[in-house]
């Protein structure tokens, strides 16, 4: 059922009520109208014959009551509201009123009658010689209202069906934007969200169209964004394969070259010990640079793919990794706290906590100057909660692009495409708190 469909019923229905409380009204004081009129009619008729009937006792010389009282009531004729029957003392009628010949043509319809119609009151009077019997009637004031009461309904008739036309053909008018709102909404509904809805010229739908193209503006930047988050994350998965390969490369290949070089200087050192002490320093320079390159190796190595991660998981990586952050930076102290199932996240949100966590600390190292940097990784159910702060230097986010900075960037674009969330707090002179909430799929 439309919504026109059921505003202009809606709108039938309150003119059929209106119609139905006015034509009681009208019936009802057309009722009255009719009893207060037959009952004064009826009362004059009474006295008047009354009158008659006395006149006629206190002067027998007129002739019979009976005698003159039919002679009255020929000579007056018909009554309004009054039927008048004259029985002589037998029980003959003598005589009786005509008709009412008032709108004779009118017939008045039954169910109005019963409407209208006031009980039949009626007078008796024993005179000499007979009986006079007075009935009230109604049928004339009857024939009379229901002539008015036909033409109002003519008119009630008429304004009904001209106001439903009106009230159609408005609503039409008015409802006719809904059409290609809804025809909007089904393409948007489809993925098409280049559809805009025109200006339309009652305010209400014309803000219902501005709010719908809005809407279609944010999701269609929505989806370019999360487009772009998917491209990201394919971007990243790719560079840590890349880095994945290129860490096992320098392991396995450049590792053994430069054990294999520690080794063949070893052995130098170890034989030309005692017979060519120059050629014992050079070869025991040689095994220092190899254990510095090895070194270095491995540091470049646990930046691109800590081996931790895929051999014995997040908890003991970061572990690890702390540690090496608390050898190379004795004057600040590291804090870890790790709670729940913190090994049991999968491979791509172990990665980017993984990052996440590193990419925070090394700013801190480089520009807050911080001697108290802690972590704490939560793991529910339902979540994954993740607070790095420090006590440094801090910062004015008011002043601070944080667009321009790729570091805190990348990490907000890192939770962001696990559709989590990223707050940044921080204050001039008392640290930073990076506070990371992303939703766990169950």
């Amino acid at each position: 059922m439309s919504l026109k469909f059921r505003l202009n019923l809606l709108i039938t229905l309150l003119s059929l009520a209106f119609i139905l409380v006015v034509g009681s009204i009208l019936v009802s004081d057309t009722r009255t109208s009719i009893r207060e009129r037959v009952e004064a009619a009826s009362r004059v008729t009474v006295q008047l014959l009354d009158t008659v009937i006395v006149s006629s006792a206190l002067n027998p010389e007129y002739g019979q009551t009976d005698r003159v009282l039919q002679s009255f009531l020929e000579s007056l004729g018909y009554v309004r509201s009054s039927h008048i029957v004259l029985y002589d003392i037998t029980g003959n009628v003598l005589y009786t009123s005509p008709p009412s010949s008032y709108k004779a043509d009118v017939h008045a319809p039954l169910w109005f009658v019963k409407l209208v119609q006031p009980p039949v009151e009626t007078v008796e009077r024993r005179i000499r010689y007979g009986t006079l019997v007075v009935s009230s009637s109604a049928a004339g004031s009857i024939r009379e209202a229901w002539s008015g009461f036909r033409q109002l309904m003519w008119v009630g008739l008429a304004f009904f069906v001209v106001l439903n036309l009106m009230v159609y053909a408005l609503l039409s008018h008015s409802l006719k934007p809904i059409k290609p709102i809804l025809m909007s909404i089904n393409r948007m509904e489809k993925g098409d969200l280049d559809t805009r809805l025109p200006t339309f010229t009652l305010p209400e739908f014309d803000r219902i169209g501005h709010s719908l193209n809005r809407m279609a503006e944010s999701l269609a930047l929505e989806r370019q964004l999360e487009e772009n988050r998917q491209l990201t994350q394919l971007i990243q998965t790719h560079i840590e394969d890349e880095r994945r390969s290129l860490a096992r490369e320098l392991h396995d290949e450049l590792g053994q070259y430069v054990t294999a070089i520690k080794t063949f200087a070893v052995a130098i050192v170890n034989k030309a010990h005692e017979k060519s002490p120059d050629i014992a320093a050079n070869a025991q320079t040689i095994v220092a640079a190899a254990d510095e390159i090895y070194e270095g190796m491995h540091s470049i190595i646990r930046q691109l793919r800590p081996g931790a991660l895929d051999n014995l998981g997040l908890s003991e990586t970061l572990r690890d990794a702390v540690n090496y952050w608390q050898k190379a930076h004795a004057k600040a102290r590291f804090d870890l706290s790790l709670n729940g199932d913190v090994d049991g996240l999968g491979e791509m949100l172990n990665i980017n906590v993984y990052r996440i966590v590193q990419e925070a600390i090394n700013n801190v190292l480089k520009h807050a100057q911080a001697t108290h940097i802690a972590v704490d990784l939560t793991v529910t159910a339902h979540a994954l909660q993740l607070l790095i702060k420090d006590d440094g230097l801090g910062m004015n986010l008011a002043m601070v692009d944080q667009t321009q900075h790729f570091g805190l960037l990348g990490m907000r674009e890192r939770v962001q495409g696990f559709h989590g969330s990223f707050n940044l707090v921080s204050e001039p002179n008392r640290g930073t708190a990076i506070h990371i909430s992303i939703p766990l799929l169950s």
